[in-house]
């Protein structure tokens, strides 16, 4: 029979005579107080901190974040050349547009910047407690509360503490690439130079660039040919003496996503179609033009997406983005026709993540840079050696290899009957639509398992997986619920949704990607099974049937909610009563 349950509360037999009923002794919109809890301060936690406060009810709201400062990745990563690898206009949220990014591909300090303004214009500080790491989460199911234990520095001593802190709801808006790592390279922190990982540069209180003087006599080494990688070179060769790129793998460059509508809507010679920077002109438009401003976002959004038939195995739009791709990238290396047998793969393009990696060819083609596809066999104390026994003397040395993808959480999520979300994710992660895990109730999740996405705007899904948990913790409040918990047959049939999509994409084929966490083969656990516009179908009206219920009152009767027949404004004789009146 299709409609939620509700569970764990025992029903009247049948033919026996009901229990005595009473009215509750409050009105139906008069809500008891909530508590939810937000693990995680960047775009995510941002946007919770928006939509709770906006839509339930007299909720008490806290954001843990481990960091010193909002914005999660962005304030996290500050490595040369860091910056968004989308359009800027179609990564930003729908309710706090900004006219004046200075560049197409916008640069990281300035997407932090612009987190950090939306969390001064909505007062979210007031919500959010930084360097509140969470190091435990319980359920416990007889109150049917979230216990948490929280690692801060004591405000009087700065000495670690533990303080514990409880909810009704709990959010994780932690992200999937978060904790980075090492290579596992032998003898790596053998090197007596400097070494970076590329999401653990720390410039400190000066800029990349004012770091980077100390270079310009230097020989730095970059390894590995994912996007933090691709945003290195071209940021660092004009900088230093010389510049090796080490590259095991392969990977495809996009054109650069609507650089011909990027071109054609501000007006320019097609020539310049990859100067990304907007001149004062144009940002004098954006500024001041709305229509220019909407036109330009909503054809640039249009392009982005309309580009889901390209993952599709064998689709024209496939075969057509592969020839353009390989004719532009054997273009670009023209000086240095090598590079490009050792860089364009035989996988179908977007197996791995698709970036354009704006000046990353031409900056290998530069006579300072070298490339090396050769595999490296051990760092030393002066450089790098790879397995044909060369050895180049290296001053500085950036690890660009990625993170833990694994989604093994770094603490404890610990539900009903005691089951570690880290035992349940194994051998891989599983959900329900991303964003709820069967054993957890009230938990909630944005970019959980199977929520990335390999077209479209990651923003867009992140509002929608935030606005679900808002709308899951309504109805908790509005009905009076104890708990609201996927049932397993829901996660379930979406598990078995996901495993019949992905072979029909190209993600599935052999490449190694974090959607696939790390390997060349295997289920695809990072990306939503479908396009963006597809997932924010699926999620703008939940399936309230695929859920199980427990009651908060010791009440046999699921209508309990309506309360005593009135509103609270009828109730006091105050507010605005005549708009409950038909028009």
């Amino acid at each position: 029979m299709p409609g939620g349950s509700i569970s764990r509360v025992s029903e009247p037999n049948a033919g026996s005579e009901p229990a005595p009923y009473s009215l509750g002794d409050f009105c139906i919109d008069e809500y008891k107080p909530i508590k939810v809890i937000v693990i995680g301060a960047g775009f995510s936690g941002i946007t919770a901190g928006v939509r709770f406060p906006q839509k339930i009810p007299g909720v008490e709201l806290t954001i843990y974040e481990k960091s010193a400062g909002v914005g999660g990745t962005w304030f996290n990563n500050k490595y040369p050349g860091l910056a968004c690898d989308i359009p800027a206009h179609c990564y930003q949220l729908t309710f706090e547009e900004k006219r004046d990014w200075s560049a197409f591909y916008a640069p990281g300090p300035e997407i932090r910047q612009y987190l950090e303004n939306v969390a001064e214009k909505y007062k979210l500080m007031r919500y959010i407690k930084l360097q509140h790491e969470v190091v435990h989460a319980q359920y416990d199911e007889p109150a049917g509360k979230w216990r948490l234990r929280v690692r801060r520095p004591n405000p009087d001593s700065g000495v670690l503490e533990e303080i514990e802190d409880s909810a009704d709801v709990l959010v994780t808006a932690i992200g999937s690439l978060s904790r980075w790592r090492w290579p596992n390279i032998e003898g790596l922190h053998d090197f007596k130079g400097e070494l970076h990982h590329s999401a653990g540069f720390d410039p400190n209180e000066n800029t990349w660039q004012e770091v980077a003087e100390a270079w310009k006599d230097k020989k730095v080494g970059v390894i590995g040919v994912g996007s933090s990688a691709l945003q290195l070179v071209p940021a660092l060769q004009p900088r230093v003496q010389k510049l090796v790129n080490y590259v095991r793998g392969k990977t495809w460059l996009a054109v650069p996503f609507a650089s011909n509508s990027f071109a054609e809507l501000l007006g320019r010679d097609p020539k310049s179609a990859e100067d990304y920077k907007f001149t004062p002109e144009e940002l004098e438009r954006f500024k001041n033009d709305p229509e220019f401003y909407k036109n330009f976002r909503f054809t640039l959004e249009t392009d982005i997406n309309s580009l889901h038939s390209s993952t599709l195995r064998g689709s024209p739009m496939q075969m057509q983005a592969r020839e353009a791709f390989r004719e532009n990238m054997v273009k670009k290396l023209a000086r240095k026709p090598w590079i490009a047998e050792k860089l364009i793969p035989d996988f179908p393009v977007a197996c791995r993540r698709l970036t354009p990696g704006p000046g990353y060819l031409e900056a290998l083609c530069e006579d300072n840079v070298d490339f090396v596809s050769t595999h490296i066999k051990r760092i030393t104390e002066k450089g790098i050696e790879t397995v044909d026994g060369q050895h180049q003397d290296l001053d500085v040395i950036f690890c660009a290899t990625g993170y833990d993808t694994s989604f093994q959480l770094p603490f404890k999520i610990i539900g009903r009957d005691g089951l570690d979300i880290n035992d349940k994710w194994k051998p891989h992660p599983v959900s329900y639509l991303s964003v709820a895990v069967d054993g957890f109730p009230n938990m909630f999740m944005s970019l959980g398992p199977n929520s990335g996405v390999g077209s479209g705007s990651l923003l867009a899904l992140i509002e929608y997986q935030i606005m679900y948990a808002v709308q899951a913790t309504a109805k908790l409040q509005r009905e009076r619920y104890k708990s609201i918990e996927v049932k397993p047959e829901a996660l379930r049939d979406f598990d078995q949704y996901v495993d019949a999509y992905f072979p029909k994409s190209v993600y599935s084929e052999k490449c190694r990607s974090w959607y696939k966490m790390g390997q060349e083969e295997g289920r695809v656990v990072g990306l939503w099974p479908g396009s963006t516009l597809h997932a924010l179908k699926a999620l703008t009206h939940p399936r309230w049937e695929d859920y199980n219920y427990e009651l908060a009152d010791p009440v046999q009767n699921r209508m309990y909610w309506l309360g005593d027949g009135q509103t609270h404004n009828e109730k006091t004789l105050t507010g605005d009563s005549a708009s409950l009146m038909p028009l």
